[in-house]
């Protein structure tokens, strides 16, 4: 299983704007279509790895809580649906229903959406402001698939209450480390 860190690009870089596919509602959507009031998690994912896998359930929870708080949440697949039909647009649909993902899941068949954030695995994730500033990139928290460090979301947690508080996120923001994005 590939190891590979995300790019841990410069706090207060701005989101790159896209318009990607959902293969939930079989809609386009733009970033500004999705962001939330308060501040927008964008997640880079797929079906297949096993770092996602690991932390499924723990995504939903998350953002079932913060979606509340006026907190958007976008997920995103990057990977050769070519190479890896697993990862296409129909298994992403199916996928989504059955994790019961509350967010939109956007194929980037392109993969430029992915090249603009320097998303590098999945997970890749990153937490943006109110002003689509970035504030947090990193790990969901320190447990990886058979560290027997339990998920929690900590990481994760902890950015998005800063942000809810306008307050310093103080803690250190480590990279994600998970399977590499599968490039074409």
């Amino acid at each position: 299983m590939a190891q590979t860190p995300s790019n841990m690009i410069a706090l207060n870089t701005n989101a790159p704007d896209f318009w990607l596919f959902d293969t939930n509602s079989e809609k386009m959507y733009g970033l500004n279509d999705l962001k939330g009031r308060k501040g927008t998690v964008i997640m880079f994912i797929c079906n297949h790895c096993p770092f996602v896998i690991h932390i499924n359930s723990e995504l939903v929870n998350i953002a079932n809580t913060y979606l509340k708080k006026e907190i958007g949440f976008i997920a995103i697949s990057s990977n050769d649906a070519v190479k890896y039909p697993q990862d296409g647009p129909e298994k992403m649909k199916i996928h989504a229903k059955n994790e019961q993902y509350p967010f939109p899941y956007l194929y980037d068949e392109s993969q430029n959406v992915a090249k603009a954030y320097k998303a590098a695995c999945t997970p890749d994730l990153y937490v943006f402001d109110s002003h689509l500033k970035l504030t947090y990139r990193g790990q969901l928290d320190d447990s990886r698939p058979g560290n027997a460090v339990l998920v929690t979301g900590n990481d994760l947690r902890n950015a998005l209450d800063c942000l809810l508080e306008n307050k310093e996120n103080l803690k250190p923001q480590k990279p994600s480390i998970g399977c590499n994005i599968k490039w074409k």
